[in-house]
């Protein structure tokens, strides 16, 4: 009995992992070039709707484009000042966490010693050097924090031109292909999904922050309205960066205060996590994304191995475009069925 079997050409696998790992290649190496544009790229396309609008109301390209940039600086600038101003004070009492933390962990490493027979006879040690991990963990997110920001003012030049030459562009890619009406679906769908997508996460972190914030308050959580900050801006990374916020914010509160303002903070955040999902994100963002839960962290992994915490924030948006992409290209239908969360 004979069985059929797929014909694959091995030339063909060879060329696709060629390909694959090219652009992986490119995208790593080409970091300090790619990442400012595809930034500046997806910010402005956010930008392109407040920009439309203004101009329907009758101001001049010029004068839509300047309100909407200024108002984009104001937003980052609030933002920035909020998470300086939480950082040095969590920096200035930062002897007194670090103090604590190292008492708790010797007081666990006791418990266990005694309770599980776990022989830890250096454990003062161990618990200094993961302490210094934590402090190095701590430096090297402000340091991803401030590259971005010394690449601000390119990011900054790119939004201004990619808003000024839009047409340019729109017209540009449609002479790319044959069937300019196609490319045309793409660039609209990509344009939706990403600021229905970004828009949308930024009223759901407003949201989680009240939540956040009020919770920790009333549970007397110590340093509140920095681990609501934390955890909401978080957020915006998915399914991990809940984890990460959620888990630090944690882990400080338990450190500097104790088991019982670490179990409000669970508790709160437990909470806030349902009113996302079944709430919040199906109302504000609705289904405009739709992707597979195993590509979306995959993609959130694969961009923060290339580009640090900010290829994780944009991982999203990028693979919510290859989806548009691959729907609309002839012979890419299985990838974007991969990558769809409901395959149809």
């Amino acid at each position: 009995m004979s069985t059929s079997k797929i014909e694959i050409s091995g030339s063909y696998v060879i060329k696709s992992f060629l390909i694959i790992g090219g652009i992986l290649t490119i995208l790593y190496i080409g970091s300090g070039l790619l990442m400012p544009l595809l930034v500046a790229a997806i910010i402005a396309i956010v930008l392109d709707k407040p920009t439309e609008k203004l101009k329907q109301w009758g101001l001049p390209s010029w004068l839509a484009i300047t309100l909407s940039v200024l108002l984009m600086i104001v937003i980052f600038s609030l933002l920035t000042w909020l998470i300086t101003s939480q950082v040095n004070t969590m920096a200035n009492d930062w002897p007194t966490i670090k103090e604590k933390a190292a008492g708790k962990l010797n007081n666990l490493s006791e418990w266990a010693n005694q309770t599980l027979n776990w022989d830890y006879k250096d454990y003062l040690e161990n618990n200094k050097r993961l302490i210094k991990k934590a402090e190095s963990f701590g430096s090297a997110f402000l340091s991803s924090l401030m590259n971005l920001v010394s690449q601000s003012l390119l990011i900054f030049v790119y939004i201004i031109l990619l808003l000024m030459q839009r047409d340019m562009f729109i017209t540009f890619f449609k002479k790319l292909v044959s069937d300019s009406a196609a490319m045309g679906t793409i660039l609209s769908n990509s344009k939706k999904i990403i600021s229905s997508y970004l828009l949308g996460k930024g009223k759901i972190m407003v949201f989680l922050f009240a939540i956040y914030y009020l919770g920790f308050t009333l549970g007397s959580v110590p340093y509140a309205f920095f681990l609501a900050l934390f955890a909401a801006l978080f957020s915006i990374i998915p399914y991990v960066g809940n984890f990460i916020g959620g888990g630090i914010a944690v882990i400080l509160s338990y450190l500097y205060a104790g088991a019982t303002p670490a179990l409000i903070v669970i508790g709160v955040i437990s909470a806030a996590q349902l009113v996302e999902n079944y709430v919040l994100t199906p109302w504000i963002i609705g289904d405009e994304i739709d992707l597979n839960p195993f590509v979306t962290v995959f993609g959130v992994i694969l961009f923060s191995v290339l580009w640090g915490m900010v290829g994780a924030i944009i991982s999203l948006p990028l693979i919510g475009v290859l989806k548009v992409v691959f729907q609309q290209t002839k012979g890419m239908e299985p990838y974007a069925f991969l990558i769809k969360k409901k395959g149809s």
